[in-house]
């Protein structure tokens, strides 16, 4: 099996984790989409979608998914998205695709999240992949110069805007070792929206795709 068709193997395989009836979570990302696809096969089965990202209430919309906002309920049963890495304490890092606030907001509101992933995702250590920093566009150079004392190079995603009108720097060259900690000592930086480590609010289930099938991993 190929990258593609071990996404989708994960993404079908998140199916069987929602609820009749109920209002879905749905993340950001070429997982993702596939997840989409899938759950128009049980849009009748449903009562709709709160999305993270325009791109995916557009794909939503397509598949005849009606759209929820959070204005409207104060819950979500499950949220479903991927990971550019997950650890082995389900913490992650999001945002490749650039949706990391909205994702951190509608993951907030779930009761269970539920990350979709192929294994090469699965990391010892987070920070291999750089690690997304949503900025209000005119604090950009001050949180350049701040998040230089983290250890990594930070470096703007040229010719990119977030949903939210924002710009995105990634990190290169982190080491996590602490999670929670690098998480909430970014948030602190006057001028960062939010940043891509979700290890406070992490993954409660992770289905990981391998060649020889879907493993389903819980927290403890």
């Amino acid at each position: 099996m190929n990258q593609d068709e071990l996404k989708k193997a994960a993404a079908l395989a998140a199916l069987a984790e929602i609820e009749e009836g109920s209002i879905v979570g749905v993340g950001t990302g070429s997982t993702v989409n596939h997840f989409i696809d899938g759950l128009a096969g049980m849009r009748d089965r449903i009562r709709g979608a709160v999305s993270s990202s325009e791109a995916s209430s557009r794909r939503l919309a397509d598949h005849g998914i009606p759209l929820v906002t959070l204005d409207d309920i104060d819950h979500i049963p499950v949220y479903v998205d991927g990971a550019d890495e997950i650890d082995h304490g389900f913490c992650m890092i999001k945002g490749g695709g650039g949706a990391l606030t909205r994702e951190k907001i509608v993951a907030a509101v779930a009761r269970r999240f539920v990350c979709i992933c192929d294994a090469s995702k699965l990391v010892d250590t987070l920070g291999r992949f750089p690690l997304p920093v949503e900025v209000i566009p005119m604090a950009r150079a001050q949180v350049m110069r701040e998040l230089t004392a983290f250890g990594g190079t930070p470096k703007l995603r040229e010719g990119f805007v977030t949903d939210n009108g924002n710009l995105i720097i990634d990190v290169h060259g982190l080491a996590i070792d602490d999670p929670k900690g690098l998480e909430t000592r970014l948030n602190q930086i006057v001028g960062i929206v939010t940043n891509g480590l979700f290890a406070h609010r992490g993954a409660d289930v992770l289905l990981l795709a391998r060649a020889d099938g879907v493993t389903r991993l819980a927290r403890d």
